[in-house]
């Protein structure tokens, strides 16, 4: 069995982010601007104004805020796209693993596994999900960091495979498990805007109960084919043929932000942070309960 890189959750940073973020070993009540109420403060230059109660301020004579504690107990997904697209190099030069590169799917995972271990410590429930023409993986959710090894041999499980992926199988076998509102963060990746219809209309299917994001990696091969200087007529049709790939792809996430969903897009070495940080931006707004 392979196991995934967790190379990110050992990390001193991510280690000193954890520390400053209060998500330690011993339980914290987080305030911050989630839903729950937690109490009234003195309200200070910097606060959000809407939290001013009027009522409480008028009885003081002075100004009072309301202070939230940070949602807790939600349930996170990890959904990965196992099919052929995933499980390309990025880059797109070479097999995965002959020259250095890894594929989508491993970038994932890894990324995934960062933000799950954050998740941990917030005291949120993490499962990991993972499908291709069928579902292929469904783990128990975790609640416990002391329990984050469970997640790592979910997460070894996940094989790559040739085929395409049946995204209304896959995502209607999960809404069916899911017995609460869940915060979904779907990995995968299309070559056209025909292939991502069914992914589209699934997708936006889902976040009429869930939160939904979606995490693609930017395509490096076609931004450096449209960024090369152009010195014959083959380097012009690439460059123009790269640049309508780009705009379809461009279109086909405007279509996902349109239903609702959140999209991530970034290079595959950055994708671990933007999702990190997406999710600490839902955990503050306490959208997912």
């Amino acid at each position: 069995r392979v196991w995934p890189d967790i190379t990110p959750v050992r990390s001193p940073g991510l280690q000193i982010f954890l520390r400053d973020a209060q998500f330690g070993m011993v339980a914290r009540r987080i305030r911050g601007e989630g839903t729950e109420f937690e109490a009234l403060a003195e309200y200070e230059p910097g606060m959000d104004r809407r939290r001013i109660d009027w009522k409480s301020s008028a009885r003081h004579a002075r100004l009072y805020a309301k202070e939230f504690e940070t949602e807790r107990n939600n349930q996170i997904v990890f959904a990965f796209d196992c099919g052929q697209t995933m499980c390309e190099p990025v880059g797109g030069q070479g097999d995965s693993g002959n020259d250095g590169s890894a594929a989508r799917i491993d970038c994932a995972v890894t990324a995934a596994l960062t933000t799950a271990w954050v998740a941990l410590k917030a005291q949120d429930r993490v499962a990991l999900y993972g499908f291709a023409a069928r579902p292929q993986v469904l783990s128990p959710f975790v609640t416990a960091s002391r329990d984050f090894q469970r997640l790592q041999r979910a997460a070894a499980a996940l094989d790559y495979t040739a085929e395409e992926p049946n995204f209304t199988l896959a995502l209607a076998s999960l809404a069916a498990r899911l017995g609460r509102r869940s915060l979904v963060v779907v990995f995968s990746d299309f070559t056209d805007p025909t292939s991502a219809e069914l992914m589209i209309e699934n997708l936006a299917r889902l976040t009429k109960r869930h939160l939904v994001m979606f995490v693609v990696m930017a395509d490096a091969e076609l931004g450096g084919i449209v960024d090369a200087p152009v010195t014959d007529l083959q380097g012009a049709a690439m460059a123009v043929t790269a640049s309508t790939l780009l705009r379809q792809r461009a279109l086909v996430l405007q279509r996902l932000r349109r239903c609702g969903i959140e999209v991530i897009e970034a290079p595959h070495a950055l994708i671990g942070t933007r999702l990190l940080d997406a999710y600490l931006a839902v955990k503050r707004k306490g959208s997912i309960g």
